[in-house]
Parts: C-alpha cells; structure tokens; sequence
C-alpha cells in the first residue's frame, strides 16, 4: 500500500482545509513543541486503537514524526484501518523546523512558547530523543558548571565533548601556554596560536563550537591559596592535570567541598579513569588519596615531556572522563565511582580494577576532620 508524502508547507495549508495533523512521536520527544496546530499521538497508541482518536475515517489525516520514517508506518496503518486521506510530512518535525514553520508548546506545558528556541531545539534534537535525556535533562545541562582543570591533552576532548553538550558554564583553569609540540595531542590548539595562553585558544574554539555556552577561562596555576576560588559554584570537577602536587591538591579540595571528581591521567600507550566522590560519600566511595597513600617517586612518574605519549590516547580518556562528568550531571547510569578504569592502547583492551574507601585515609575516612592543605610539591617529591 503506497503511501503519499507532503511537504510541511503543503500540510499547514491542508491543515487551514480541516486536515488532522498528528505527531506521531513519543511523548518525550514531543516536549520541544510541536508543529503548529498538531496533536500528539504517539505511534504505538494511535497503532493500537485508530478509531478512539480518528472517529471520521473520510476525513484527512497528516502525520508526522521527527524525519518521516515513523508517519509513513503510522500512515501504513491507518490505511490498513480503512483510513481514505492519510498523508505523510515527508521529513517531519525537523523540515518543519528547517523550513521556518511555527512551533506550539506541548499540551503538557512543559515549556512557554517564549522559551522554544530554535537553536536550542535543532542543536540538541539527538540528546532530547532520548528519553533517559529529553527536554529536562538538557535544560539540567545548561545550568551546570564545570571546572575543568588543564587546556592540555585531556582537557581538550574534554572541553570538546562537554561544549556540544551543552554545559551552561564551562571554567577552564591553566597558566600554560600553546607550544608547537602539543599541537600532536591537545586538539583544542591550532598552530596559528602558538604562544599564547591555552585558555585562550580554548576558549576561542569552544564557543566557535557552541555560542550558547559560557567559557570562563582562568589563566592561573591551581594552588592551595586559590582552588576553593576555583571550585566555588561548581557542579563537576575534572583532572586534567599532568602532575602529582595537582591531582592530590585538587583530590583534598574536592574532599573538604563535597565535589566529585573525575580523574583522567595518560602514560605512553596507557591511561585510566574514575570518579573520586569522597566527598560526599564519606566512608563509602573512596578517594585518590585511597588509591594512592603516597606518589610514586618522581623517576618512576615522567611527565609527557619526558616519556612521551600517543597522541590519540588523551583523546580516547578524555572522551570518558565528559562521559562521567554528563552522567554525574544527568544522575545517569553507574559512574566509576569506586571503579578504576584501565586503558590499554596496544593491545586494545580495557580492565577495571575495585577501589575501597580506606578507613585510615588522613583526608575522607569517615569522621575524620579536614587536616588541611599542605605543601604538595614538596609532599609529591618524596621530602616531605
């Protein structure tokens, strides 16, 4: 049985004619509006007993769904039924968008006509067709912040992945500059800005990425004297550090605030990841501290400069660590909490090794009062 398709112009003038226009979509999907004038009757439903919703089956019946595959089907069956004047809206709801036709709030109320933004809509259509997502988990998205530590080789697919997503405020903390040899990894940088300061460069392209967003870039050194600054306000923490003194200083930090942190770090061809939430699971979930009591001694830990890196590694656990700062946001799935993730780029594999909460942790052990920051440079040197 064929099944005739229009376009969303020929629709809204079937539609002035006395055409029934019905979105097919789940409801979920319909919470971004739908196309004006529409009812919506998810596919299943309308599927499953067409004459409660369509009584008149002379009159003309439009469908449409979000690019036209599901009002075709929809449109199948209604023939089937004994349907006369079905059509389908060849591209759905996205070419109605596209062709600039007007939108109307869902009978849920989910949102006011005032805020149905057409960026916003068109630009986070993949994230909001899902429905562990939808409309109020993107909107949760846009009011997150997030401290991202270093504009490096982590930093920069992390920046990357969190930007397109839509993270309302973004904080990138680093006082480095762009250097020809990073260009090989830490894809936020372009040559033409060697020299300059990397939260610059990166804040230049992530809002070339996504205008809707907020970069706050923070050219400074994390330090004991401004790391509560940093971390005022904000919902995630993530590590993109390339030295021990950070990672523990940021670790305690995030311990005292009640922030979780999620940890990335990249060696060679290998690189880990987990979420450290001591903070606020005292006892339960452990810290970085917990994992390691004390730094390996600096021969046994050579930094990128020094050991090199495979230049897509960063990419692969940067990638991971946006993944866990979304989900963290989103209350989404399992995050790594308690879970260290290993990354074996030669061989290809991934392991996962249990982490315990220490109950002697000097730092989150259940109880036990914040000790203070200390000096971390020397306690990462092994003379303290």
């Amino acid at each position: 049985m064929t099944v005739h398709e229009i376009t969303p112009r020929e629709a809204q003038q079937r539609q002035r004619f006395g055409a029934v226009l019905i979105d097919v979509r789940d409801d979920h999907e319909r919470e971004t509006g739908m196309a004006a004038g529409a009812r919506g009757i998810p596919l299943q439903a309308l599927e499953l007993d067409p004459p409660h919703y369509l009584p008149d089956r002379d009159g003309e019946v439009l469908l449409i769904c979000q690019g036209g595959a599901r009002s075709k089907l929809a449109a199948e069956a209604l023939l089937q039924s004994g349907y006369k004047h079905v059509l389908s809206v060849a591209g759905g709801t996205s070419r109605w968008l596209a062709d600039g036709l007007p939108l109307d709030a869902p009978a849920s109320g989910a949102i006011d006509d005032d805020d149905i933004d057409r960026d916003f809509v068109e630009r986070y259509s993949r994230h909001m067709l899902l429905p562990e997502i939808g409309l109020q988990g993107q909107r949760r998205l846009e009011k997150a912040h997030v401290l991202l530590i270093g504009a490096g080789g982590l930093g920069s697919p992390v920046g990357f992945y969190l930007a397109a997503a839509g993270i309302g405020h973004l904080r990138i903390a680093d006082d480095d500059v762009v250097d020809r040899s990073n260009l090989q990894r830490q894809i936020l940088h372009e040559d033409a800005g060697i020299g300059s300061p990397k939260v610059a460069s990166a804040k230049a392209r992530l809002l070339a990425l996504n205008p809707r967003i907020e970069v706050e870039a923070v050219a400074e050194r994390v330090t004991s004297e401004n790391v509560e600054r940093l971390l005022d306000g904000v919902d995630v923490v993530i590590d993109g550090a390339d030295n021990f003194p950070v990672r523990y200083l940021l670790n305690d930090a995030c311990v005292k605030l009640g922030k979780p942190l999620v940890y990335g770090a990249v060696h060679r061809f290998e690189g880990q990841v987990s979420v450290f939430d001591a903070g606020r699971e005292r006892g339960t979930a452990p810290c970085y501290r917990c994992l390691f009591p004390e730094p390996p001694p600096p021969e046994a830990a050579p930094n990128c400069a020094e050991a090199g890196v495979l230049g897509v590694l960063p990419g692969v656990i940067g990638m991971l660590q946006a993944t866990e700062a979304i989900k963290l946001i989103l209350q989404l799935g399992e995050p790594l909490r308690g879970r260290l993730l290993h990354f074996d780029a030669l061989s290809m594999r991934f392991r996962e090794t249990r982490l315990s909460a220490d109950p002697d942790c000097p730092v989150c052990a259940a109880g036990v009062p914040f000790p203070g920051y200390i000096d971390y440079v020397r306690f990462c040197s092994g003379s303290a």
